[in-house]
């Protein structure tokens, strides 16, 4: 029965590759694309929390008044 469902992901990996989506939606320099640096733990002042670098940590962006 565990065969059956690693097959189905597999075959789930080959055909969102056909069809030229990426198996990870977000890419590698999302964080990098936002202005943000990527921090262990939670964001602290005076940056806010903006997503998921693609190591775990936290993507963080300065906040800036305007």
């Amino acid at each position: 029965m565990r065969i059956i469902y690693q097959l189905l992901v597999v075959l789930f990996m080959i055909i969102q590759g056909a069809v030229g989506q990426p198996f990870v939606p977000r890419s590698i320099k999302f964080c990098g694309a936002q202005n943000g640096r990527c921090f262990r733990g939670i964001c602290r002042r005076p940056y806010y929390w903006i997503g998921t670098c693609d190591n775990g940590y936290s993507c963080c962006k300065m906040y800036v008044e305007v």
